[in-house]
């Protein structure tokens, strides 16, 4: 590696020497350090006089010369010829505070290079370079100023290269245009072959056209130096999607972005504009990545105000029981053309009615839940999926008439519990613009103040995908509007989280991922014991994931005899910890709960934290992760692992000095296994303090979930 980072010095030396030698007056190169100097950017021009850069992270260089650039639909590329106007360098230190989330406040600190670059020859354009550079990595983005000549921007595609040093253990899913519900795959840079997921038996909606990976995507250097990073973009708004190609050969990654069947361009914009920041996280080890916050620093502080008509809280719903089969979305055999459906139309299995939803009011207030979830309430479903014109089936307004919306929102009320509003596109995305301030004015009117959003399947309009600019554009605009009536949005089948909830708080969670639900019906075994491990390295890098955890029927007997979840029930528990989200659903049915002292740490855990500790792990392998829970400081701790047992032994040092604690442990028994004996656990109880030391056990597919409460 100290071969590689003198090579590179030299060649960067010998092309600044060249450039200097024909500019007298701007320099032609830029270096600009993290604050601590752990992270390094050498900024320069090649020959051809095409804009470069290399990082370098404590003396090794982890990028290596890759270029700029961008293709257009109707002028020449952007990409050789220029010449730097000017350089300018400043520092930020700021500390912003988080309405929810991980920890009380967030340090936003770096050092900024600003690179004004202009064509020699015509039609000379501008650009500029905009870097940031952390401690914990660095983002850079493209701002297109007013100019002669160029009003608007018709981009092909966008030529951002990152040049790999080594050919890295790699944490990938396919670069597919429509979902991100693949399971990760673990394997070397020059191994990836994203072409070969295409046909997935499980998914609705794929399409991947060419050898790349979607972000974020996590690597490990495993030569002198063992480093990691993961690959990601920051504020994503008015522009498509990034996806990665792979060049398995040179083992360069270069930006190709999401398209649309209907036009030549991938994004359009109009002058002036700046494109997302293109980020990379750097770390020693793999859980500083989970406590980096890069990705919301380089986002925009909160611009909608006060949010704390949000509450962060766990749920229960009307959700899991369709997935086994015990009941339905749809109220109705068939949908009425154009006439009111009537009880009498009932098939018997719809699950939205008003006497469940109270049952699981009931629940929920009983068991320090604060919110009711209820899928299949409103019209529509008998038609929502597998038919191809979509438009116009869902009303967001109009319920089943057997649920009756006002009186469960009134019991609601009565016992504490919150309706969470359900609003499934069927990925007709014109009818719910239509829609839109209807519904959630209605919501307003309730005082419901959170939404599932839902866009299954191919895209109405035609040609469009979920990730492309027209897509990012909905489902921003649809949390923007969700504001005005003081609405949080959960979003699944979304575009990837990019840290706008700085931005928009209101957006708290989202999937983007595959989710439970795969356990209970995919064709393939469903998601393995090293997903949530894999998971918290990758996706969860970019926000809150509404999983669905704390299924206790590991089996799913008597409903899904051929599918199971595919972990222990402590690692269940644990999960309400380790993947982080504002929302947490207690996804099983109520029955399953009932009389299992291990329901008890779902009443006790925390959803709002004001402190976080990553205390270990390894991307696939294993994570601990404790959090302080705001208001109360009580302390909770999740580990899981993949299909190898483990044990660790785990310091409480973030514990107060001096104070003593009540540790409630629920482990993995002796003999648990995720699949031969899943549901075993044992729950401890122990005094500790900050300078115990606890030694857990975690089965294969097993986890440990702890509360720590003050005495």
């Amino acid at each position: 590696m100290k071969r590689i980072l003198f090579v590179a010095i030299a060649l960067i030396a010998g092309v600044l020497a060249g450039s200097c030698a024909t500019e007298e007056t701007t320099p032609q190169q830029a270096v600009v350090n993290s604050p601590s100097g752990e992270n390094t950017l050498n900024f320069f021009l090649l020959p051809d006089g095409q804009p470069a850069y290399t990082a370098v992270h404590s003396g090794t260089v982890v990028i290596d010369t890759s270029g700029f650039g961008f293709e257009f639909v109707d002028m020449p590329p952007l990409k050789t010829g220029m010449e730097i106007m000017s350089v300018n360098e400043s520092t930020f230190d700021e500390t912003w505070p988080m309405p929810w989330g991980e920890q009380l406040e967030v340090r936003n600190h770096y050092n900024e290079l600003e690179v004004v670059l202009k064509e020699k020859e015509a039609p000379t354009r501008t650009l500029v370079l905009r870097f940031r550079m952390y401690d914990d990595g660095l983002g850079f983005r493209y701002e297109f100023p007013e100019q002669e000549g160029m009003k608007e921007a018709l981009i092909a595609d966008e030529l951002t290269e990152f040049q790999l040093t080594g050919d890295h253990t790699t944490w990938w899913i396919p670069g597919d245009w429509d979902i991100y519900e693949h399971l990760y795959n673990t394997s070397k840079v020059s191994e990836i072959n994203a072409l070969e997921k295409q046909n997935h038996p499980n998914l609705a909606a794929t399409y991947i056209p060419e050898n790349s990976v979607n972000t974020p995507v996590t690597m490990r250097a495993e030569g002198d130096v063992k480093y990691y990073l993961s690959f990601h973009e920051a504020a994503l708004v008015d522009y498509a999607g990034m996806t990665l190609r792979v060049d398995t050969t040179s083992l360069k990654l270069t930006s190709g972005l999401v398209g649309s069947d209907n036009t030549d361009h991938k994004v359009k914009r109009t002058l002036p504009f700046t494109t997302p920041w293109r980020t990379i996280q750097i770390a020693d080890e793999a859980k500083e990545l989970i406590a980096s916050k890069l990705i919301l620093n380089l986002n925009e502080p909160n611009a909608i105000g006060d949010v704390s008509w949000f509450k962060p809280m766990k749920y229960t719903g009307i959700w899991w029981e369709m997935h086994l089969g015990k009941s339905s979305w749809d109220f109705a055999n068939t949908q009425k053309g154009g006439e009111t459906l009537t009880l009498e139309d009932a098939k018997g299995t719809h699950g939205a009615t008003t006497k469940n939803t109270k049952a699981f009011i009931d629940f929920s207030a009983k068991n320090n839940i604060g919110g009711v979830l209820v899928e299949g309430w409103n019209t529509g479903w008998e038609h929502w999926i597998g038919f191809e014109d979509r438009e116009g089936v869902f009303d967001f307004v109009t319920p089943y008439p057997d649920y009756d919306l006002k009186e469960v929102v009134r019991y609601g009320k009565e016992k504490g519990v919150e309706i969470i509003m359900h609003h499934e596109t069927s990925a007709a995305p014109r009818t719910y613009d239509q829609q839109m301030d209807t519904a959630y004015a209605l919501m307003k009117s309730l005082g419901i103040h959170s939404v599932k959003s839902g866009y299954v399947g191919r895209l109405i309009p035609k040609g469009e995908y979920h990730h492309g600019q027209w897509m990012v554009n909905h489902y921003n605009n649809a949390v923007i509007k969700a504001a005005e009536y003081e609405v949080a949005v959960n979003a699944h089948e979304p575009i990837k989280a990019t840290g706008l909830r700085r931005t928009y708080p209101n957006m708290i969670a989202r999937e983007g991922l595959r989710g439970q639900e795969f356990n209970a019906w995919a064709s393939d075994g469903g998601n393995p014991p090293e997903h949530l491990p894999l998971v918290a390295f990758t996706r969860m890098l970019s926000g809150p994931i509404d999983y669905t955890p704390g299924i206790f029927n590991i089996k799913l007997k008597p409903w899904k005899e051929n599918n199971q979840v595919n972990t222990t029930l402590a690692h269940q528990l644990a999960l309400y910890v380790v993947i982080y989200s504002p929302i947490q659903m207690a996804a099983d049915l109520p029955e399953y709960y009932e009389g299992k002292p291990a329901m008890q740490f779902i009443r006790d855990v925390g959803v709002d934290w004001q402190r976080t500790e990553v205390l270990n792990g390894e991307p696939g392998d294993f994570v601990t992760i404790a959090r302080q829970e705001r208001e109360t400081g009580n302390w909770f701790v999740g580990s899981i692992t993949d299909e190898e047992s483990r044990a660790m032994n785990i310091t409480l040092d973030f514990l107060e000095p001096g104070a003593t604690y009540e540790a409630t442990i629920y482990a993995d028994a002796r003999d648990a296994h995720w699949d031969m004996n899943p549901e075993a656990y044992e729950i401890r109880i122990e005094e500790v303090n900050s300078e115990t030391m606890l030694s857990l056990k975690l089965a294969p597919g097993g986890g440990a979930a702890i509360s720590i409460i003050k005495k």
